[in-house]
């Protein structure tokens, strides 16, 4: 009888990223060579207002273990006040996980400018070490699409 081998599974993270900072220093970030976990999959948006809480209680129940949206610093936003309206929304949103017994550890908010490439990979191994401590999310984890 052989032995099955259990693999390890690696935490599903999610990262909205914005087209004009966030993601051009992920991108900044790739081309310095500086690396961060391959299971950040990365979703890039105009800008981080254009995520709608919807999208990452969505993320959430399609799996994912940690959710992260990464904007351009307060002020700078190239839509005048995007980011502005992104810190209201997500706080009402993370009262909402909390009601839902989401750890507030999952869900974070960075401020990364297209200049900070090795900024943008510190918060994503931090983020990607918090989201392994806590383990696999199981609480809107849609359970009929599993094998």
């Amino acid at each position: 009888m052989q032995e099955i081998e259990k693999k390890e599974k690696k935490p599903l993270i999610v990262a909205f990223c914005c087209n004009w900072c966030s993601y051009a220093g992920a991108d900044l970030a790739g081309s310095s060579r500086l690396s961060y976990p391959a299971e950040v999959k990365i979703i890039k948006v105009p800008c981080s207002c254009r995520v709608n809480p919807i999208f990452i209680l969505k993320a959430f129940q399609r799996g994912a273990d940690g959710v992260i949206l990464c904007g351009c610093h307060p002020g700078d936003c190239h839509y005048s006040e995007g980011n502005y309206r992104t810190r209201r929304r997500m706080g009402l949103l993370f009262s909402m996980l909390n009601y839902l017994g989401i750890e507030k550890e999952r869900t974070r908010i960075e401020w990364v400018s297209a200049a900070e490439g090795a900024k943008f990979s510190a918060v994503m191994n931090d983020f990607a070490k918090t989201i392994n401590e806590l383990g696999e999310n199981r609480r809107l984890e849609d359970l009929r699409c599993k094998d």
